[in-house]
Order: structure tokens, then sequence, then C-alpha cells
């Protein structure tokens, strides 16, 4: 790129490998060499496995936001560069790599979508180093120093939504299914307060590993639980795979289904026939219609084309990601994470969701509730706040 921040053809690099770290030596190499005219920032997003549906969608949406941060001058005079490194690998493999570009000062900084397995590795290895910005919507209560976070809590986002289906549906018995890691088992939990609280009550739950194909088991307890609604806490492909095998079963014309985790790329990997009563929340729908987020899509359509991958919340979070990292430097006027903790509530930065502030190392925002119809959502509302004890 050119110091005034217009892109320059030339070779962009390729994600950061999964080996080990010595097989980083020459692209660290290359990095510091120009560290003092750029400031790096690695980009973990998954490139494999369950989660990598939305990563492509993910990447180019950070792609989009640094470009718009290069044109507005860059980051304390230096342009922001992304390094790429794959999220959906093993989380003590991406932490190892994190920690690698950290260390030998390849990085300045680290943003991205990946699941809490992975935040929880790689936190407590940069810690007070540099700053990193979280952009998945995750189970709360991450509190390591330098970690700033974007996206929804249970809160307020599966609170109210729980709530207000409740309410609207008369629905009374939840079955719980999620993947068998931290993010789901921790969002049960609070479940099955939101539940009570709701008049209902949490009537089965089923953990099953990332990378499930097979759901019969779990359809079948689902079925015999009597169920009328189900929580949906699972990743990528395997809510795809649930989603068809759940319409198969023909539970979809029983049971409502909401997910806190179902961006635009995984309802259309689901299919328009796997989507009938399926209700998703979040901070951000690509079908909100606001002046942001129309800019927002015409930004990207110019960019990378009518057959990029569809834009949808999962991505958002990444383009917003790069400008709250951004906002948070040149709040601080420093790459170093003490100052810009010191900064970081008084921090505000434009997005696709509007002016968005932050409190207490995250983002304040508005949740909505949509209804799939087909291949698209559908936003019904906007949702009231959280519990008094959020």
């Amino acid at each position: 790129m050119s110091r005034s921040g217009r892109l320059v053809p030339g070779p962009v690099p390729g994600p950061v490998s999964s080996g080990p770290p010595v097989a980083f030596a020459r692209e660290r190499s290359e990095l510091l060499e120009i560290g003092d005219e750029t400031v790096a920032v690695a980009l973990v997003v998954p490139l494999q496995g369950t989660a990598g549906i939305f990563g492509p969608s993910c990447e180019l949406c950070a792609e989009l936001a640094v470009e718009e941060v290069n044109r507005a001058g860059g980051v304390l005079g230096r342009e922001l560069r992304l390094v790429p490194v794959d999220g959906g690998a093993a989380p003590q493999r991406v932490a190892a790599e994190v920690d690698a570009l950290v260390s030998s000062g390849a990085v300045q900084g680290v943003t991205g979508w990946h699941i809490s397995s992975v935040r929880q590795a790689v936190a407590p290895r940069i810690a007070n180093r540099v700053p990193y910005v979280y952009t998945a919507l995750y189970e709360g209560g991450e509190r390591t120093d330098g970690v700033f976070l974007t996206s929804e809590t249970p809160d307020i986002q599966l609170y109210p939504a729980m709530r207000t289906l409740a309410q609207e549906r008369r629905l009374r018995r939840w079955f719980i299914v999620g993947n068998d890691y931290v993010w789901p088992r921790r969002s049960a939990q609070a479940a099955r307060r939101y539940a009570a609280r709701s008049g209902a009550r949490i009537c089965g739950e089923a953990y099953v590993p990332l990378g499930t194909h097979d759901f019969a088991d779990v359809l079948r307890r689902v079925e015999r639980a009597g169920a009328d609604a189900v929580l949906m806490l699972l990743v990528g492909n395997d809510a795809v795979r649930f989603n068809r095998a759940f319409a198969r079963a023909g539970l979809d014309q029983r049971c409502v289904r909401l997910s806190t985790l179902m961006d635009e790329n995984m309802l259309l990997g689901s299919g328009g026939a796997a989507t009938h009563g399926l209700f998703s929340t979040a901070g951000f729908f690509a079908s909100l219609v606001t002046a942001e987020n129309l800019d927002f899509h015409a930004q990207y359509a110019r960019r990378f084309g009518v057959d990029a991958p569809p834009l949808g919340s999962l991505g958002e979070s990444c383009y917003e990601g790069v400008l709250l990292l951004a906002a948070l430097i040149e709040q601080a006027r420093s790459l170093d994470v003490r100052a810009i903790g010191a900064s970081a509530e008084s921090v505000s930065f434009e997005g696709p969701r509007g002016l968005l502030r932050m409190r207490r190392r995250h983002v304040r925002q508005r949740i909505y509730l949509a209804e799939a119809r087909g291949l698209v959502f559908d936003v019904v509302a906007q949702l009231p706040a959280g519990p008094p004890d959020a």
C-alpha cells in the first residue's frame, strides 16, 4: 500500500501456517522490516472446521475496514495491515501462532471472530502486551487485561429473546442443543435462569462435539421431551446440519428454534426448506434497513462484487473489530495496552450499526430478533433490555 492509504497492486499475504513457530521465521522477518511504516494486526478467523463456513466473509469485511481506515490516514499516521491466522485450528495451536507473532513484534494488535475456547487460549498469552479486540458473541465474563469485546452476551441477547418468544408464542418447554465447549455450556446455565423468569423450563439438554454430522439421537430426545422450543447453541456447519435434520424429521412443524449464532451464510447453507420456525437474535442483520447498513452493503458490493460471500453478522463483527482497534489506538495516541485501556471508556466509532460506544471494555449495542423467511432474515423486533442483574 502507498503511504497515502491508496491500495497498490501486489502480493496478498496468505494465512499464517499451522506448523510450529519456526515455520514463521521468514514471514516475521519480512514483517519486521516494514514494521516502522505499518501497524500490523493479526486477524484470527476460522478458515477450516465447522466455523469455516463464515471465515471468507470475515476476512473480506476486515479487509474492507482496513482500506477504510487507511483512506482516512491510517493509525498514528501509519498504514494498518492484516496478518491472517487460521482461528479454526486447535486452540493451543492458534494461541502459539498469535504468541509468536506478538513476541517477535510482527503484529501490534489482534482481532477477529473465533470460538471462546480459542479466545481463552489466546488471551492469557498476550495479556498486557497488545490490544485484543474479540468480535464473537460469547458467554460473558471476560476480564483479561487488554481484551475489548464488540458482540453480544447472554444477558442482553438471549434473555430478552427467550422472554419475548415465551410471551408471544406461549413457549413453555425449551430443549437446549449445543456444541460441547465453554460458550454453549455457560450460555445454557444462563438459559436455565432465563427460562424460569419467563415462566418456562428447560426440559432437556444435549451437547455434541464440534463437527457432528448425525443428530438422529438428539432429535429423538427433543421429540420425547415434548419440547415446544429448541435453543440452538451450535456453531457453523453443525447448525446447518442440525437445521436440515430438524426439518427432515418434521420437528419444524411443532417446535420453534432460537439461535444466538446464525448468520446469513449459515442460513443459506441450511436451505430455505429447513428454516421454517427458525429465529435468530443478534446485534446486526444484513437485512436491517438503515442508512449505515445500506452504505455498508454498497461498499462491500463495489469492492468484492456480486459473487462475494454473503454479508452477515459475523463478517460485520470483523469489520467492527478493525474499526474499534483503530479507534482505541487513535484515542490513546499509543500502541501501549495500558494507555489504550485507560482511555477506552471514551472511545466511540461509526459502523454499519451506527454510532457505538464502549462501556467496561464491551461495546454497548441494540439487539434484534429476526425470523427466517426462506433464505432471508426478517427483523421482527428490537428487543428490550436484559435482566435487572445484567
